[in-house]
């Protein structure tokens, strides 16, 4: 569905990605690892058309590159990493913004297929007690919620999320990536994500890669991408020894 060949990207004349290559099928869950500065927001903004790039990206044979910016938005979205707050709509407001590459004009002429799309992502994500109220009144773990189902009601062939779980709590994260599982295997959508947390990655991914100055340097089953020698050479750490040792006090605690 999505091929990645040769990819380079940048800022200002300088590459942050470099000779990326990989491919992501209907149905998959492809979380991407890696330290901070390594490339991972370059890539998903490159993939997504925001960023300039050299080499090919191309949606089921067609390089995205081709797609106007409208029908781009029916095949591809992206939940950045940080969201701003411009202007304080209410949260359904917000959510419906994601049918705007649908509609014919600015939050207007919604169609009955619309309002079920926008009810549905507001219902899964928890967010129907707080549906008529301002988004610069919630928390930030509410305000992400939002944002990823503003992002789920414009429907996608493809949802790249750069730290969906930022800001929630440990059951709001787990919650929300097994509900994305569910919506990509139910309507052969194809994730790819990016996290920090090893764990989530490994536990929810069907596919993980790992990135380090730029280049993937691993990538395929979670278990074996995500194995402790790996880990120790891109972090700079025993990662392996450090959650054995983390699971160990839990443990201990008896509980």
């Amino acid at each position: 569905m999505l091929e990645i060949k040769n990819l380079y990207s940048g800022y200002n004349g300088t590459d942050v990605i470099k000779g990326i290559n990989f491919s992501v099928d209907k149905g998959e869950v492809f979380f991407i690892v890696g330290p901070n500065g390594c490339g991972k927001t370059t890539l998903l903004k490159s993939i997504a058309n925001i960023l300039c790039y050299r080499g090919t990206v191309t949606l089921d044979g067609r390089e995205i590159a081709s797609f106007s910016r409208k029908n781009l938005a029916k095949k591809i979205a992206l939940m950045s990493q940080t969201s701003e707050i411009y202007f304080p709509y209410r949260v359904y407001d917000t959510v419906s913004l994601g049918r705007y590459a649908y509609s014919q004009g600015f939050m207007r002429n919604l169609s009955d297929t619309d309002t079920e799309i926008i009810e549905t992502a507001i219902n899964r994500l928890g967010l129907s007690d707080v549906r008529d109220r301002m988004i610069n009144e919630l928390s930030g773990g509410q305000l992400q919620r939002v944002f990823l189902a503003r992002t789920l009601a414009q429907n996608p062939d493809i949802i790249l999320l750069d730290e969906p779980t930022n800001h929630l709590d440990l059951k709001h994260q787990v919650e929300l990536l097994q509900y994305l599982i569910s919506w990509a295997k139910e309507n052969s959508k194809t994730v790819i994500g990016v996290l920090h947390d090893l764990n989530l990655a490994r536990s929810f991914a069907d596919t993980a890669a790992i990135m380090s100055e730029g280049k993937i340097i691993s990538q395929g089953n979670p278990e074996t991408v995500l194995s402790g020698e790996t880990l120790k050479a891109v972090y700079d750490m025993d990662i392996r020894a450090f959650m054995l040792s983390s699971l160990e006090n839990w443990r201990n605690t008896g509980v």
